[in-house]
């Protein structure tokens, strides 16, 4: 049976210095340019790497993205990215997601909080309170994207920059 796995990511921490920039320019700050590298070469260390990563187009979750692509050796240029995933419901990311090619065996989704949370939450069955600032919680399902539904994801992993220990099921 063909194994389909979803990387929710929420974006890397972000600079606030700025007071004249909209929420929708906001770059990352310094920690973030540190841990959205990091967590990368994370996936890329245990060979984690999506077949498409589909990104909000805020500057703060692209920048994210576009770390997490050149970590796993993929190209900037390759990043779909969707306005709908900003500001989005879960039920918005679900109907995205089920719009995926089923030639996508690896999906990677960077976008924002509390939408993150609350997308790997529905779609795990899970009770996370929150998904720090670059992590990652990765979901296996055994159905296409189009066939998606609510609480049919097992979870894989749960990562982030201050977690020590991480437990990669493949």
């Amino acid at each position: 049976m063909t194994q389909f796995k979803l990387f929710v990511c929420r974006h890397a921490k972000s600079s606030w210095q700025d007071a004249d920039l909209g929420d929708f320019e906001r770059p990352l700050n310094k920690r973030g340019e540190r841990d959205a590298p990091e967590m990368g070469r994370r996936l890329a260390k245990q060979g984690m790497t999506p077949d498409l990563i589909m990104s909000s187009p805020a500057v703060r979750a692209i920048n994210t993205a576009i770390h997490y692509a050149n970590q796993l050796g993929m190209q900037p240029e390759e990043i779909r990215r969707n306005q709908e995933q900003y500001a989005a419901s879960v039920s918005e990311l679900v109907n995205l997601i089920r719009t995926v090619d089923s030639g996508v065996k690896t999906l990677m989704l960077v976008g924002h909080n509390p939408e993150s949370t609350d997308l790997a939450n529905a779609l795990g069955g899970l009770n996370i309170d929150n998904i720090p600032t670059s992590g990652i919680v990765a979901l296996a399902f055994s159905q296409a994207w189009a066939d998606l539904t609510v609480g049919s994801g097992d979870l894989l992993f749960f990562d982030y920059p201050k977690k020590t220990r991480v437990i990669l099921t493949p």
